[in-house]
């Protein structure tokens, strides 16, 4: 009888597949469970196991895009007595499970992508802590997950043995399964290492290879692509002698003869090469909510310009009596937030939100400070900025950026904003029209300090002058209003003794 295996359903909005690699070959026999080739979505990576035992036909090549539901493959059963007699040493060199160790229940938990935030949608494996087939204990974290906002760890859902359902790299929605764990009783074994080295040392003293020995990990695999490294010369440490990712990073600092490194092809002037790139979650989720942004709201830009001198020299008079005292610099950052804050009162929509068909003011000012991260754009959130001084805002501001270089912001320090400043002047822009972090109404861009001739009381001098930028939603912030505040903000710079007198 011919069984016909299927492309199994992977995820609610996955429609097709695209076949990786086979791990067999036309005609091999396999084996019930056995991996017998990789799949692709563009969400993640996975494997396809054999669903009974028999002689292998292939159906679909690798390369093929096939829909959730297409035959990938027949496996001819009426040959599933005739395997092989090479697989048998391989079969008795199983290890016996130890009958006082953990005890299998027979139940499966399955994990799925928990629920990490409100607007967050989908999330990118970026690295499993356990490898497939590993005993995890309760509440151990096995992988580290990335969103567009923050990272964060996942824990074991039970005591078992894992098995891997999303590769390194891949991108899941919330919802989908990242994992399986085989349910133990018991703690975990005590001669688990010393059986999995004796069961590779037979394998290769018998040298009965399976499917996964020198096979990389899509995440090793990418790993040795972008060094140039031939996974054949790579040794696997992983189940049946799978390169890992951990492999993959030990053969990249591994040196290589200088004979057999090939030498980088020149650059010729006049090249049209390219090169592509996956998209990151966070880049695909800024991508999405920026073109959001500019579909969705009436966004207007309106500018002025700062004389920054005198908050020059109050920096300059008191920065090293402030960093005495208070242990932090004192920096542009908080006389903008200081100054935002004031004016958000007087100008309380440029503070609010729509939701529906309501309009919602805070009584509170939110200050979301834009930092630029090696993963890309990060927003963290001063709270209550209004009722902060110089000092704690600094601190905060500090605390927040090094999260968020780090890696390490939560959900909640990136969230519930009500204003934005984002600074393009540390990079050198001279002017730009910042887009709104929605669902705020107004965001207020930095740029770079700049010596220009001005007009001061009928005489020229030469002042360090910045362009400042406010974004707003005329569908919120009208005209007057978003000019006024802004008109007020420089205000409030250009005499700072106003922002410690609240006047």
């Amino acid at each position: 009888m011919s069984l016909e295996i299927k492309v199994p359903a992977v995820g609610e909005s996955i429609t097709e597949v695209t076949i990786a690699q086979w791990f067999k070959q036309e005609g091999d026999h396999v084996e019930m469970d056995e991996v017998i080739c990789e799949l692709e979505s563009d969400k993640a990576t996975f494997e396809l196991n054999a669903e009974a035992a028999g002689t292998l036909h292939i159906v679909a090549s690798e390369g093929d895009t096939l829909e959730i539901g297409d035959v990938i493959c027949k496996i001819d059963e009426a040959s599933s007595g005739s395997a092989p007699k090479a697989d048998e040493p391989t079969t008795e060199a199983k290890p016996a499970p130890a009958s006082d160790g953990p005890k299998a229940t027979g139940e499966v938990k399955e994990m799925i992508v928990p629920t990490v935030g409100e607007s967050i949608t989908e999330v990118t494996i970026s690295s499993w802590l356990k490898a497939d087939g590993d005993f995890v204990e309760l509440d151990e974290v096995i992988a580290e997950v990335d969103s567009d906002k923050a990272t964060f760890e996942l824990p074991a859902e039970a005591n078992g043995i894992l098995r891997i359902v999303a590769q390194e790299d891949a991108t899941i929605e919330i919802g989908d399964l990242i994992c399986k764990i085989e349910v133990m009783e018991g703690g975990a074994p005590a001669a688990a290492a010393p059986a999995q080295s004796t069961a590779v040392e037979a394998t290769e003293a018998t040298g009965n290879n399976t499917y996964a020995t020198g096979h990389a990990s899509p995440a090793a695999a990418k790993i040795l692509a972008e060094k140039g490294i031939d996974a054949s010369t790579v040794k696997g440490t992983g189940k049946d002698g799978r390169i890992t990712k951990e492999d993959a990073e030990k053969a990249q600092a591994t040196p290589t003869k200088p004979t057999a490194a090939p030498a980088p092809a020149p650059v010729v002037p006049g090249s049209r090469n390219e090169r592509r790139e996956r998209m990151t979650s966070l880049r695909k989720t800024v991508s999405r909510r920026l073109v959001s942004v500019k579909n969705e709201t009436a966004m207007l830009t309106t500018f002025n310009e700062v004389n920054m001198k005198p908050i020059m020299d109050l920096r300059k008079k008191y920065k090293d009596r402030f960093k005495e005292k208070y242990e932090v610099g004192l920096g542009f950052m908080s006389f903008f937030t200081k100054a935002v804050t004031m004016a958000a009162k007087e100008w309380p929509a440029v503070n609010a939100r729509i939701e529906e068909n309501e309009i919602v003011y805070s009584d509170f000012v939110d200050v979301s400070i834009a930092v630029s991260a090696p993963k890309g754009l990060m927003v963290p959130v001063i709270r209550n900025a209004e009722s902060m001084s110089f000092d704690q805002i600094e601190k905060e501001i500090v605390r927040l950026a090094t999260k968020a270089r780090d890696g390490k912001l939560t959900i909640d320090e990136m969230t519930g904003g009500t204003f934005t400043v984002t600074n393009g002047g540390i990079f050198g822009s001279m002017l730009s029209t910042p887009i709104i972090n929605a669902p705020q109404s107004a965001i207020l861009g930095m740029h770079n300090i700049v010596e220009r001739p001005m007009a001061v009381n009928g005489e020229v001098k030469i002042l360090p002058i910045m362009y400042v930028a406010l974004s707003y939603d005329h569908r919120i912030v009208d005209g007057r209003e978003s000019v006024s505040f802004l008109v007020r903000v420089k205000e409030l710079l250009e005499d700072p003794t106003r922002l410690l007198l609240g006047i």
